[in-house]
Parts: structure tokens; C-alpha cells; sequence
């Protein structure tokens, strides 16, 4: 079959896209920036890609005709505090528009469990596009899921970092709230199981693993599946925004996501059927197994997808071919360079940089600097990396977005996403002379950005010199 899937470097649509692949489908991923698709030569070989924003005006110039089903995947909930829900919306109503034109017989749509009378803005809004796609003119087929548990997912990422970085913890009285967490493979199970299943058509069903528990009890299976200490005390005068501060220092989350998260997590997200498992004769995954095997993946090296890697997690939401040219007129730059013995080792130093293995020289000027980033809103370096070793265009990379990662040509182009008066670019490169590179550019924006870059002069001597020294050693 034809499918065309949205949201599809996404944590989600990553996971997706090989099991449709697998089934020998025709895939179109659709896109806001093909750069950003992160996949391998093979991969790219055996699908289409679609360039398309839904939040803007319907160009139906390039758009594939005749699909067959459709995964809509898109949401915009750490885009905005204030307004998600009216882009929501939008990005609805168009794709409307471009599935009547494509003539799709089917539509899927994972959506958030909104049984409780009480909604949060987040899951009202996921309500309403709910009942936008409703409108259109394919089947549509909503699964309604609740927290997600798998290596990589936001839910995930934010209880680990929790539960393992701090021992004692006082909590609002939110962690109280009962949840429905389900296993990304039972998802994934589930979204595979509606394809072009004409009895769950124009329904929807509310998908979630067996354990309903609170947030609390998740923190403490965590702590007892991984085998680390952890106390929990509640109490109820943490406002939601003194919550959402507290997540967005603590964890990797941004805070318009900590924001969106808090919100929702006064909603119970409970299932009120399970129609759809017995339907599909699924099996769901217990929460304490979720666990189990997304560390089976992380020990492993075996991340397919992380939350951070979306868009979701930057400070950026312009297209990276707007940053993929570094410029040259009105920048300053730290320029150094030096002979190497062993390129592939070089090569594989520079590929490992960041995340646990850090920056090579001055790691903690680094976590200072992203501290300071924290405090004035950036995204800090929790977010670390999603593979020790393996990096792929778009993905983060502590607080910088990985522009290119072209290992064949040895070269890795970075872009800075922390907070600075300016923009900012880190690049590695080996030449056929086995002389590594390492530029810095920074086109300041106003004095103030000028005096930023001659202000950090000193910083910069030791970081940038002892940095590539470190990562030109063979061993």
C-alpha cells in the first residue's frame, strides 16, 4: 500500500516507518525539512520524501496523489504555551485539504486519552483536532494513548532523570494523579493493527498498558526496577508554575514542554475500554517490563528515536538550510588547526564528542555554560545525545543541532542552540592532508553580541585549544 506518514522524524514516526517498511509498503514521509530525516543511504533508497509545513497556505504543487492511509503524527504542544492549540488546529484543517486532493482512504490518528471531565489546554486541543480530522473526507481511525514508555520518549527521559539525580525529592501533589502509561511497542503494535482494518474505521479507541498508577508510583517502580534510592514527599502548595520551573531545571525537558506537561499531569489518563486490544489480540507490555527493555536498547546502543532530537527540543523552529551555510561577512571566528597520525580515530573522537563523553578539555566550563543557559531559558546540556557513537543530521547534541554529519567526507557542521547574542557555528573537518580543522563562527547580533564574543576570548583559548589537542590523540 501507499502511506503517507506525518511527523515522521519524530520520536514516534521513526519507530514507525521501519515496520511499515518491513511490510514491504510504499512510504512517503512528509516533512518540514528533508535535511532534519536523519537516516541511512538504504533507508533513504526505499522511501519518498515529501516537503511540507501544514501550518502553512496548501500548495498542492508537489503534492502525492492517490494514498492509500495516512499517519498523523503532528503536534505542536512544546511549539507554544499560548497558542499551540490554535496551530493544532490549523495544521488539522489543512491537512484536510491536502488528504481530499490525495484521495486517502484512511486517516490515524494518535491522540491523548481525554476521558476525565477536567481537560488540560493540551489535551482539549487534541480533542479539537480530533474532531477537525472528522471533517475530512477519509475514514478516520484515533488512538488515544497516555503516557508513552520506550528508550527515548519524553515521559521516559524525565522520570530517569529524576529518579537517578536526585535521591530525595518534594513533589506537588500532581504526582498523585493516576495514569494509564503504555509500552512504544504496544503503539506501534496498535498502529500497525488499524491499517486498512475496515471495522475500526470512523472510531476511536483508547489504548494504554495493564497498570493504572500515579505518577508517584511510576517514580518509585523506577527507582526499584534500576535498583537506586528514592524519596517522595508530597506536598500541595507547588503552584504549576513553581512545578514546571522545577521540571525544566531538573530534567532535559524545555520549559514551554514543562509548561504543557504540568498542565496535563492534573488530568487523570486513564482508558475507559479496551476494545481495541481485544480486537487485535494484543498483549500489552506491563510498565516495570517497559522499562526493562528500553534499558535493554540503551545498554545496547539501540536507540532508534529520542524526543530531543525533534524540533520539539530546540530553541530554533526555522528550517536547518537556513543554518547550513556558514557565512563568512560580518563574523568572528576562532580558527585552529593541527596535524593528525590516525584520521579514523580522529574521526571516530570527533563522532563521540559530547553527551557522557563530554567535550574533551574543560568540562566543567561547558556544564557551567549550560547552567548559565538553563537559568536564561536555553536548553542547557541535559540533553546530551542520543547514541555514544552514531550521530545523524538534525539530531541535538547537548546544546547544540547537529547540521552535518557527513562521515564519508569527515566532516560534522554544528549548530549553537543555547542562548547567545547571536548565532553561533562549532565545525570539525579532516582534509585529504590528514590536518584536522575545528572553526568557530559567531555573527553577533548588535554591540552587545561583539562584546559577548570578546568577553568569552579567554574561555575560548583554553576550551577550543585544549579541545582539539584531546580529540587529534590516536588513542
Amino acid at each position: 500500500m501507499k502511506i503517507l506518514l506525518t511527523g515522521s522524524n519524530g520520536y514516534v514516526g521513526r519507530r514507525l516507518l521501519p515496520e511499515l517498511l518491513e511490510q514491504g509498503h510504499e512510504v512517503i514521509c512528509a516533512v518540514r525539512d528533508k535535511i532534519r530525516l536523519g537516516l541511512d543511504a538504504h533507508t533513504l533508497s526505499l522511501i519518498t520524501i515529501w516537503e511540507v509545513d501544514f501550518l502553512e497556505e496548501v500548495n498542492l504543487d508537489n503534492c502525492p496523489k492517490e494514498i492509500d492511509i495516512a499517519y498523523f503524527l503532528i503536534h505542536s504542544m512544546s511549539s507554544s504555551i499560548g497558542t499551540f492549540d490554535t496551530m493544532e488546529a490549523k495544521t488539522a484543517e489543512n491537512f484536510n485539504c491536502y488528504s481530499e486532493f490525495m484521495n486517502i482512504k484512511q486517516v490515524i490518528y494518535l491522540s491523548g486519552i481525554v476521558n476525565d471531565p477536567k481537560l488540560s489546554k493540551h489535551m482539549l486541543s487534541r480533542n479539537n483536532v480530533e474532531k477537525i480530522l472528522f471533517e475530512g473526507k477519509p475514514n478516520l481511525t484515533v488512538l488515544k494513548a497516555g503516557i508513552i514508555v520506550g528508550s527515548g520518549s519524553s515521559s521516559f527521559e524525565i522520570i530517569r532523570d529524576l529518579c537517578e539525580k536526585i535521591p530525595v525529592m518534594i513533589t506537588p501533589k500532581w504526582v498523585l494523579t493516576k495514569t494509564q502509561p503504555i509500552a512504544i511497542r504496544d503503539v506501534i503494535q496498535y498502529l500497525m493493527g488499524v491499517l486498512n482494518r475496515a471495522s475500526c474505521y470512523n472510531q476511536s479507541f483508547d489504548i494504554g498498558g495493564p497498570n493504572i498508577i500515579t505518577y508517584k508510583q511510576m517514580m518509585q517502580l523506577y527507582a526499584k526496577t534500576r535498583g537506586v534510592k528514592l524519596a517522595i514527599f508530597t506536598i500541595p502548595i507547588m503552584t504549576p508554575k513553581l512545578s514546571s520551573y522545577w521540571l525544566y531545571f531538573v530534567t532535559s525537558t524545555s520549559y514551554k514542554l514543562a509548561v504543557n506537561l504540568v498542565d496535563s499531569m492534573k488530568v487523570e489518563v486513564v482508558c475507559k475500554d479496551n476494545r481495541l486490544q481485544k480486537l487485535l489480540k494484543i498483549k500489552p507490555i506491563s510498565y516495570v517490563d517497559a522499562i526493562k527493555l528500553a534499558f535493554e536498547k540503551i545498554e545496547q546502543n539501540l536507540v532508534i528515536s529520542s524526543w530531543k532530537d525533534s524540533l520539539v527540543s530546540s530553541r530554533f523552529k526555522k528550517s536547518l538550510s537556513n543554518y547550513i551555510q556558514v557565512p563568512s561577512f560580518g563574523c568572528l571566528k576562532d580558527t585552529k588547526q593541527i596535524k593528525i597520525i590516525n584520521s579514523e580515530q580522529v574521526l571516530e573522537n570527533i563522532w563521540s564528542i559530547g553527551g557522557e563523553k563530554g567535550w574533551y578539555y574543560g568540562n566543567w566550563m561547558w556544564q557551567l555554560r549550560g547552567f548559565v543557559d538553563k537559568i536564561f531559558g536555553g536548553v542547557g546540556l541535559r540533553r546530551g545525545r542520543t547514541s555514544p557513537t552514531h550521530i545523524d543530521n538534525g539530531d541535538s547534541l547537548d546544546f547544540w543541532r547537529v547540521l552535518l554529519a557527513d562521515k564519508e567526507n569527515k566532516r560534522l557542521l554544528l549548530f549553537a542552540e543555547m542562548r547567545v547574542p547571536g548565532e553561533a557555528w562549532l565545525e570539525f573537518r579532516i582534509d585529504k592532508n590528514d590536518v584536522l580543522h575545528q572553526v568557530a563562527t559567531f555573527r553577533p547580533k548588535g554591540i552587545f553580541g561583539r562584546l559577548y564574543w570578546y568577553a568569552m576570548i579567554p574561555f575560548h583559548f583554553f576550551i577550543f585549544d585544549g579541545m582539539i589537542k584531546e580529540i587529534a590523540k590516536s588513542k
